[in-house]
């Protein structure tokens, strides 16, 4: 999947798990959506909408029988559902985890750190994340044990370089 829909997937923090239940089967009613992801209403919908506006989501449009689900996944969709449900089955039950996928530049950068990377390399494949957001998301990530930080001393300067590592290697590999 190109970087730039994975961006897009991850700027709202409920999108790759409702993605992954409509690829899990919950059906595609608003009500099961939203208490299988246990996200609050407020941000629930706006996630939904964003899938909407992205057009990963549509709205059915038999909907009006009670059984019919009132939400389908479009064919774009449909592979990014693949690709939700892949991610967040390598992290299982892991709540600190979770919490960190739903963060918006976390997929992003554990997508483009499948070999090791400098910090500048980073920022150049992903060009709307700031320096900041960057190096916080890069904290949280080796705090968390997904990326790996090494200090390069071979040449002139020092530089770090930064690598995934564990979970963030296998969430690489389902990306990639």
């Amino acid at each position: 999947m190109d970087i730039n829909q994975i961006v897009k997937l991850a700027s709202k923090s409920w999108s790759l798990k409702i993605l992954a239940l409509f690829h899990n089967g919950v059906p595609g009613r608003q009500a099961p959506l939203l208490a299988a992801t246990g996200a609050g209403r407020t941000a629930f919908g706006q996630s939904l909408k964003y899938l909407i506006e992205i057009g990963m989501i549509e709205r059915n449009p038999g909907h009006g029988h009670p059984l019919r689900p009132e939400f389908r996944l479009t064919p774009d969709g449909a592979e990014a559902a693949k690709l939700a449900a892949g991610v967040l089955g390598v992290i299982g039950e892991d709540e600190k985890g979770f919490a960190l996928m739903r963060k918006t530049w976390t997929l992003p950068i554990l997508a483009v750190l499948g070999e090791e990377s400098r910090f500048s390399q980073i920022k150049s494949a992903l060009p709307a994340i700031t320096d900041r957001a960057l190096s916080q998301a890069l904290l949280q990530l080796e705090k968390q044990g997904w990326v790996d930080r090494e200090i390069v001393l071979e040449g002139r300067h020092p530089y770090p370089s930064y690598k995934a590592v564990g979970t963030g290697a296998e969430i690489n590999a389902r990306v990639c």
